[in-house]
């Protein structure tokens, strides 16, 4: 009775609220259906992390010594010594893409590279407010919408903030369906969301579908060195989907591997929710900094299109230009529905699922260069 009085009384409001922001990322996963894969870890795992003298963390105990807890030994040697978690997903991740509609409509790279202009913006945002040139840099990469990036780029900068950045990074992933409808409904009138774009696939060869990943990986190794790890790992996974030989692994990568990477990426990344590392003003102002970024890469897509419009005979539906962040397939069926609502006989799926893929590749790219920039910089 005296050690769970003891334990009771050792728990401090800080943890209390943690437990709070644990218990609604399982809500959000199990009754929202959020990215349960992702918030539901998170969520059990802020808990784990903040009961008194966890055991899931590394403490000195009398008469014993030091013990080593699971969740810190998998940060340690999972994300924080080799960042294996994070990119070993992106094998996953490029097994699940296909690029064919992408590669059917190459002008759809445009967008991947437009919707990435919110990581900027609010990387400058950031910066004014503040916070450390590396911090900002990983909280701008919030608005890609790429968890595993978002969480690659804080912990190779060294970032104080891995924990509300990859809360953040996901969270908004998850609210793809409510957020982007919004931004997209500010810049763009009835007229312009009502524009149909008839789908007229080209056929791809399975040379071209061969040689895209290794002619991106190299182009990308060249621009940003240090984007190889993230769009390496990536074209590796697509590479497996499309060559044809491996259709077993294929199989695993999609499923088995991207599942088991998410649900221990999940509850790894916990160890960065302590306390007294999170319940901080500044993470307020992460969250709201990674919003401002997410709607901003959502508009500057949009605006993109429209801008692409003044010259094009064929007119791009400006809601096309919002699927250009990371996060796939999601975006690319927010603007599918909000198309239907809008005309009933307008299919802009897979528009839209070039764009998206293309901003799968923008998000790491613009990871890389980031990190490019920032190592010479600091």
């Amino acid at each position: 009775m005296d050690f769970l009085v003891s334990g009771i009384l050792a728990i401090t409001p800080q943890q209390i609220v943690m437990y709070g922001i644990g218990m609604l990322l399982i809500y959000l996963a199990i009754y929202k259906d959020f990215e349960p894969a992702l918030l539901l870890p998170m969520g059990f795992g802020a808990i784990l992390v903040n009961l008194p003298a966890s055991g899931v963390l590394n403490q000195t105990l009398a008469g014993i010594g030091e013990t080593h807890g699971i969740i810190q030994w998998l940060f340690e040697v999972g994300i924080e010594a080799s960042e294996a978690l994070p990119i070993l997903l992106f094998i996953g991740i490029g097994a699940m893409i296909d690029f064919g509609p992408l590669l059917s409509n190459p002008k759809m790279f445009l967008f991947g590279a437009a919707a990435q202009f919110g990581i900027f913006f609010a990387l400058s945002m950031a910066t004014l407010l503040g916070f450390d040139l590396k911090d900002a840099a990983s909280i701008g990469i919030i608005g890609a919408a790429d968890g595993p990036t978002s969480i690659l780029v804080s912990q190779v900068l060294g970032s104080a903030y891995i924990g509300p950045i990859a809360v953040a990074a996901y969270s908004y992933m998850a609210l793809v369906p409510i957020v982007q409808p919004m931004a997209i409904k500010l810049v763009t009138t009835k007229k312009e969301r009502r524009i149909r774009m008839p789908y007229n696939p080209s056929s791809i060869s399975k040379q071209t579908r061969i040689l895209f990943p290794i002619i991106v990986t190299f182009i990308a190794g060249l621009v940003a060195p240090t984007s190889v790890a993230l769009v390496g790992f990536l074209m590796f996974g697509n590479l497996i989907r499309e060559c044809g030989v491996l259709n077993s692994l294929s199989d695993t990568a999609q499923n088995t591997l991207a599942n088991l990477i998410t649900l221990l990426l999940g509850i790894t990344i916990s160890f960065s929710m302590t306390a007294e590392a999170f319940v901080k003003l500044d993470t307020l102002f992460i969250m709201c900094l990674g919003l401002v970024a997410f709607v901003f890469d959502s508009i500057g897509g949009v605006l993109f299109a429209k801008l692409l419009n003044l010259f094009l005979k064929e007119k791009v539906n400006p809601m096309v230009g919002a699927a250009g962040i990371s996060a796939f397939p999601m975006s690319a069926r927010v603007i599918q529905k909000m198309g239907l609502k809008e005309d009933p006989t307008n299919h802009l799926l897979m528009h839209a699922v070039g764009a998206n893929v293309s901003g799968q590749i923008g998000s790491v790219v613009a990871g890389g260069i980031i990190l490019n920039l920032l190592t010479k910089m600091l």
